[in-house]
C-alpha cells in the first residue's frame, strides 16, 4: 500500500507541475502576441491564435512528458529536472517565435490577431511543434 500511495502522490506532483508549466507557457505566448489570448480565442473565436496556442501546448506537453518519462527514480530530483526542462523549453519556444517573427515580413502577432486566417501562422505552428520535439529529443 505504501508503494501505491507513493506512486499516486508522485503522479499528482508531476501532473500539477505539468499544468503549471502549461499555464506559464500560455502567459509567455500571451506576452509575445498583441491582445489577450483568452479574449481572442474564447470570445472572438479567432483561429490563428488558437492554432499558435494549441501548438505551443502540444510542444510543452511533449517536453514535459519526455522529461517525466526519463526522470530519475527520486521524485524530487525528477520534479526538479522536469521543471528545468519545461522552463527551458518554454524559453526556447518564445525565442523561436521571436526569431521567426524577425526573419519574415510582417509581424506574426499582428497577422495572428487580424480578421483573416493567415497561412504564416501554420509556419509558426510548425516551428513551435519542431522546437518541442527537438527539446524533447535532447532530454533523452
Amino acid at each position: 500500500m505504501t508503494d501505491l500511495m507513493s506512486g499516486l502522490l508522485s503522479t499528482v506532483a508531476f501532473a500539477a507541475l505539468g499544468l503549471l508549466l502549461l499555464v506559464i507557457g500560455f502567459y509567455v505566448i500571451d506576452l509575445l502576441t498583441p491582445g489577450k489570448l483568452g479574449q481572442l480565442i474564447f470570445v472572438e473565436h479567432r483561429r490563428d491564435p488558437a492554432l499558435l496556442l494549441g501548438s505551443s501546448v502540444v510542444a510543452i506537453a511533449t517536453i514535459v512528458a519526455t522529461s517525466i518519462y526519463t526522470a530519475e527514480a527520486d521524485t524530487f530530483q525528477g520534479l526538479a529536472e522536469t521543471a528545468a526542462y519545461g522552463l527551458i523549453g518554454i524559453a526556447l519556444l518564445a525565442v523561436a517565435f521571436v526569431i521567426l517573427d524577425l526573419l519574415t515580413p510582417g509581424r506574426l502577432g499582428e497577422l495572428m490577431t487580424d480578421d483573416k486566417d493567415d497561412p504564416a501562422i501554420w509556419v509558426a505552428v510548425a516551428v513551435q511543434l519542431a522546437v518541442g520535439v527537438i527539446v524533447a529529443a535532447s532530454i533523452t
